[in-house]
């Protein structure tokens, strides 16, 4: 039987690890960083000092506690609690929680605080991503990108635009699109609306859902689609009126949330008048997009705050694009306020055509990738959305906007384990 001192010393040899996973924030399965010898002597003590107190060192603080706290041993895995430096709990000692490899079990800490247990992921690559691409892009191809998203598990996938082909001539072909992908039942596949005539257009093609688009900023209003804001809220109660009689549910975007590219800072209250605005309409669910990527967390969430005041957060999502490379910081500090509803693009394509300098929403990839990090549940295939965007970015000729993507695919032995 191990003594306690050799126990001790063995147990500062395994801390020399944590110290160095905690700093960063890293949490993986010990037990791949833990040499057998250790895992056979702290498994010899557990079974010897059972009953037995010892002083265990701790990043530099000792503190009393039973074996049992500390030595545990599920399903042939070492567990070990994954908090960040210098916090031990509320008990002083080293608390026991299991992580796997994948880190598929929630967690707390200060420092992030309550994450959800799920997080729903709409797909706006087929929309949003591919009508900002010079070349049209075949109606085929895009039925088969929509195909592909949904059998990677996205429960929302966003498959075209029923908007003058004038103003968008990417997505001319919606009719046809919609057409292409009658049969698909896995997924809701709704389409934008910019008006009550469109809306009619989308319902004869066999839409289930529709979406409409304000902004918070009156120049980009006037200049995205040609009219002011109030104008805008006008002509979208006439599609959230026709809606309710097809029984037809209204999603509700908001652009500019935190910068217009004509007016700069967009102020909170604005936002959330919008937002209300569209809500009180009868939008099921409003989406918040910062449509050139200018937000930081510390933007981000005073904007938040302030539609949360008029609107359930059960009923917000976010849509970030990456222009400054903060994209998943914002979809982090959302996640911690509470929202459950995450936009992105497969491969990170898309921008705005209204919107100079824009680049392309927050990829997919990286925001499940993200999330599984965190142990949140998407229910998507990692594997096979990777595969989609391979496919689509295969088409336009192009690397992935995913920096996810691009590393697993330099890595197939370790994509080939997620």
């Amino acid at each position: 039987m191990l003594g306690a001192k050799a126990l001790d010393r063995y147990w500062q040899r395994s801390t020399v690890i944590l110290k160095s996973l905690t700093s960063s924030g890293t949490c993986i399965a010990m037990a791949n960083e833990i040499d057998q010898s250790i895992c056979r002597a702290i498994e010899g003590a557990k079974d010897g000092y059972t009953n037995t107190t010892e002083s265990v060192s701790w990043r530099g603080q000792t503190s009393n506690a039973y074996q049992e706290d500390f030595l545990n041993h599920r399903h042939g895995s070492l567990t070990w609690n994954c908090r960040a430096p210098g916090n031990t709990g509320d008990s002083g000692h080293l608390s026991i929680r299991q992580y796997s490899s994948h880190c598929n079990d929630r967690f707390t800490s200060k420092l992030l605080g309550t994450l959800p247990q799920y997080v729903k992921i709409v797909e706006v690559g087929p929309r949003d991503g591919l009508q900002n691409e010079k070349e049209i892009v075949p109606t085929v191809v895009k039925a088969q990108l929509i195909k592909m998203l949904v059998s990677s598990g996205l429960p929302v996938v966003e498959a075209t635009s029923f908007v003058s082909p004038k103003w968008v001539p990417q997505l001319a072909d919606a009719k046809d699109v919609m057409e292409a992908v009658r049969d698909v039942k896995e997924a809701i596949l709704p389409v934008l609306t910019p008006n009550l005539k469109g809306f009619e257009a989308a319902v004869a093609a066999g839409a289930k859902e529709v979406a409409v688009f304000a902004a918070a900023s009156e120049s980009f209003s006037k200049s995205n689609i040609n009219c002011t804001i109030e104008d805008s809220l006008n002509r979208y109660r006439d599609v959230a009126n026709a809606a309710k009689k097809h029984s037809i549910p209204v999603r509700g975007y908001v652009s500019c949330v935190v910068g217009c590219p004509i007016e700069g800072m967009v102020s909170p209250s604005q936002v959330a008048y919008v937002a209300k605005q569209l809500f009180d309409m009868g939008c099921s669910e409003i989406s918040l997009g910062d449509t050139i990527g200018v937000g930081t967390p510390g933007t981000v969430i005073p904007m938040l705050e302030a539609v949360m005041d008029v609107i359930p957060i059960d009923k917000l999502a976010v849509h970030f694009h990456d222009t400054y490379g903060q994209a998943l910081s914002n979809i982090l500090a959302s996640l911690q306020m509470g929202i459950k509803i995450v936009d992105s693009s497969v491969a990170g394509l898309g921008g705005c055509p209204y919107a100079k300098g824009a680049s392309g929403n927050v990829a997919t990839e990286d925001v499940v990738y993200l999330l599984s990090g965190l142990g949140v549940k998407t229910n998507v295939d990692l594997g096979k959305l990777r595969l989609a965007g391979e496919f689509i970015c295969k088409h336009l000729g192009r690397q992935s906007g995913s920096k996810t993507a691009t590393a697993l695919s330099k890595t197939p032995a370790f994509a080939s384990k997620l």
